[in-house]
């Protein structure tokens, strides 16, 4: 059984207005997937549907095995007082009943997680002292915490700095050589040539394939609809240019 697997998938915020159809892919243990849409393209309706919190309008979907979400945005309010570490102890809540406390195993694994993302030096700093790139790291940490086999991960790389870019594209390579599937909502089509696949999204599935497959100008011309593709010598890479709105 694939690790996520959609097929003739359709969803949205009404059933009887799907966002987003005719998704079908499958993606294995250990796969990196790249998902490129653009905005309103449907990457979040997926996402959303993958996590249970939205139904499925049409079609099938299945997860085997546990999943966690890191979301470009961490909800927890930044002048909240929890550290580090509180944050990523987050990830065992879901195994510990509400009348125990959290198990000295889950903070030593917390500890190992921020070590991992290179913040184990941050563990009892308060979470919105942290920059916006050791935010994403810690909600990583949370994701490992939470022992997941698959991990959706969205926008992981948006506005970090060069350090934190670097340990993370670290630690998911050695997430996905631990047998996780990662999919990678990204608007990076350059980067995306590093992972094993890539889903190309616009309120349905333009195409999905290994990045020579996929990351050609006709496909993503139809994925990003009227925002620039460029064309870079001497590789053709294509990098798109978000206009304003």
């Amino acid at each position: 059984m694939s690790a996520v697997r959609a097929e003739h998938l359709a969803a949205g915020y009404r059933a009887d207005e799907p966002v987003l159809r005719d998704v079908e892919f499958a993606a294995e243990a250990g796969q990196t997937v790249a998902v490129l849409a653009p905005n309103g393209g449907g990457k979040t309706t997926l996402f959303r549907t993958l996590l249970g919190e939205l139904a499925a309008a049409h079609g099938t979907f299945a997860v085997d095995g546990t999943l966690a979400s890191v979301p470009q945005h961490d909800q927890a309010r930044l002048d909240f007082p929890v550290s580090a570490l509180d944050v990523a102890l987050m990830g065992a809540y879901g195994r510990t009943p509400w009348w125990r406390r959290i198990a000295r195993a889950d903070r030593e694994a917390a500890r190992e997680a921020l070590a991992r993302v290179g913040l184990a030096d941050r563990a009892r700093d308060a979470f919105g002292s942290l920059s916006g790139g050791q935010r994403r790291r810690v909600a990583i940490a949370r994701a490992i915490v939470q022992d997941a086999r698959v991990l959706l991960l969205d926008e992981p790389f948006a506005g970090v700095d060069r350090a934190s870019e670097e340990r993370i594209l670290a630690v998911l390579d050695e997430l996905a050589g631990e047998g996780r599937t990662l999919l990678i909502a990204s608007h990076d089509v350059e980067q995306s040539r590093r992972w094993d696949r890539v889903l190309c999204l616009n309120r349905r599935q333009i195409a999905f394939g290994t990045p020579e497959d996929t990351l050609t100008a006709p496909t993503l011309a139809a994925t990003y609809g009227d925002e620039l593709v460029v064309l870079r010598e001497p590789r053709m890479g294509l990098t798109i240019q978000h206009h304003d709105h």
